[in-house]
C-alpha cells in the first residue's frame, strides 16, 4: 500500500494526509525530512538511484524521505535512516525550511523539511532501491563541488545542508 503523507500548513500543523503519488502530482505541502550524518570533517552523501520518480542520479543528504500518517517525524528518522542507509545513531534536529521544487514529469516536492543531524563512524550500506552509491565525503570539498556543479544535487541539498553545517 502507498504511504500515506501528512499534509501541514506553513506552520506545520497537520492538515490531513494523502497518498504520495497524489500530493506530489497535486503540488500539495508536507512534511518531510532531510538526514546529515557527519563523522568528524565528513558527511554521508548519496545518489539517488536512477529510477526514482525525481532527482534521480542526482547527489543529496545521507537520507531523506516523509514520516507516514501516524508516524512521529523522530520515528520516520529512525526507520528511514536505517532502511536507506543501513545506519543507528542518535540525531538532532538543526532547523527547518519550506522549499518548492516543480520537475519536467508534471510532478513536485513541495515540503516543510526538517534538518537532522547525527555523528557515526560506523558502516553505511546503501539500499539500491534508494541510492545507487553512499560516501563519506570532506565538508570542505563538497562546499566547493556544489559551487561547481550544481547541476550534480537535489534542489533541496543546498539549503539544507547550510541548516546542518550550522
Amino acid at each position: 500500500m502507498e504511504d500515506q503523507l501528512i499534509l501541514v500548513d506553513y506552520d506545520d500543523q497537520e492538515t490531513g494526509s494523502m497518498g504520495k503519488l497524489e500530493v506530489h502530482q497535486k503540488h500539495l505541502l508536507h512534511r518531510a525530512f532531510s538526514v546529515f550524518i557527519f563523522n568528524g570533517g565528513k558527511v554521508i552523501i548519496q545518489r539517488r538511484a536512477d529510477h526514482k520518480y525525481h532527482s534521480g542520479g542526482k547527489w543529496a543528504n545521507t537520507c531523506c524521505s516523509h514520516p507516514r500518517a501516524g508516524e512521529t517525524l523522530e520515528e520516520a528518522v529512525q526507520r528511514r535512516l536505517k532502511e536507506e542507509a543501513g545506519i543507528e545513531c542518535p540525531v538532532k534536529e538543526a532547523g527547518s525550511f519550506i522549499y518548492y521544487a516543480p520537475f519536467d514529469d508534471g510532478l513536485a516536492e513541495y515540503e516543510y523539511d526538517h534538518v537532522f543531524v547525527g555523528e557515526y563512524g560506523g558502516a553505511f550500506s546503501p539500499d539500491p532501491e534508494e541510492a545507487q552509491e553512499m560516501k563519506a565525503v570532506d565538508v570542505e570539498w563538497l562546499k566547493g563541488d556544489i559551487e561547481a556543479h550544481p547541476e550534480k544535487y537535489a534542489p533541496w541539498f543546498f539549503t539544507a545542508l547550510r541548516i546542518a553545517l550550522k
